[in-house]
């Protein structure tokens, strides 16, 4: 179905819709909101999408929110505790085990109330998280919340899977395997709590791991440009070199999920290198 206007719908539309005919009438009484999960690679556009489909969903009616895994990093001090006790490697957000899953829980189950919820705020720029005087306030009732990030619904590998490293950075800064079995170890965890409080997940599927370099390179330049005028702020910036390292980080459960969620996730977007997407699979719920 297209929009009013006549184009060809977008991501956007395809989720909106989708999650108003999953969940179709607006709360109004307190109870739990609709939690939506969307999964999708580092330099997808998920952010985008999130931020356009909730737009669409409250034009419905609905009130929604987005709560982002980003916005969960654990503060720098935390992270810098982890690389100190557990591996080198946790000084690097991204993977399980830098976020706060734990709150990211807390917030759903306290959205179910009707008191207020106050929602973190990361700073990527300064690698930390803001005050809570910066965090934004949602204000009751809440019918929708959007939890977008890149491993979102992501489930743990098998011990057997963990045992070869997946390329350079694990194969001589992990050598003994034991940041990667960290990593899966709290994905089993505390992040399947999180993801049980899930009612959809919604995966958009990169071709390959091998675009989402380049996507990720993309997003990098677009910052660059955005900061161009505080050189301070751009410096902060990565360089080919760093990104390329930066990506390695992912790159396992990237591959993983490409490889398993497709089967299972309740809707799915391929996409083509250039981000169009290819066919839209809907799995049986």
């Amino acid at each position: 179905m297209s929009p009013d206007n006549g184009k060809e719908p977008s991501l956007a539309d395809h989720i909106a819709t989708f999650v108003a005919s999953r969940k179709p009438l607006p709360r109004s009484d307190g109870h739990a909101p609709f939690v939506v999960g969307l999964c999708g690679a580092q330099g997808i556009g998920k952010s985008t999408v999130a931020v356009a489909a909730a737009g669409q969903l409250r034009a419905k009616g609905f009130s929604t929110q987005i709560l982002a895994l980003d916005d969960l990093y654990l503060p720098r001090r935390d992270r810098l505790a982890l690389a100190a006790e557990v591996h080198p490697l946790l000084a690097t957000r991204g993977v399980p085990g830098t976020h706060d899953a734990h709150l990211g829980r807390s917030l759903i189950q306290a959205a179910q109330t009707e008191g207020q919820v106050v929602f973190p705020a990361f700073d990527k720029a300064l690698d930390d998280r803001l005050p809570a005087s910066a965090w934004p306030v949602i204000e009751p009732p809440l019918d929708i919340i959007l939890l977008e990030g890149w491993c979102i619904g992501a489930r743990p590998q098998s011990e057997a899977a963990l045992a070869p490293p997946m390329n350079d950075l694990e194969r001589y800064g992990d050598a003994d395997g034991l940041w990667r079995r960290y990593v899966n170890d709290r994905l089993a965890d505390e992040y399947q709590r999180l993801f049980s409080c899930l009612d959809l997940l919604i995966l958009l599927a990169a071709p390959n791991f091998e675009v989402v370099a380049r996507w990720r390179n993309q997003q990098e330049e677009q910052l660059k440009a955005h900061l161009a005028s505080d050189p301070t702020a751009a410096r902060r910036t990565m360089s080919q070199d760093q990104i390329d390292h930066f990506i390695l980080h992912y790159e396992r459960l990237t591959r993983h999920i490409l490889d398993e969620m497709p089967n299972r996730a309740d809707l799915v977007f391929h996409l083509d290198p250039e981000r169009r997407v290819t066919r839209i699979r809907v799995n049986p719920a």
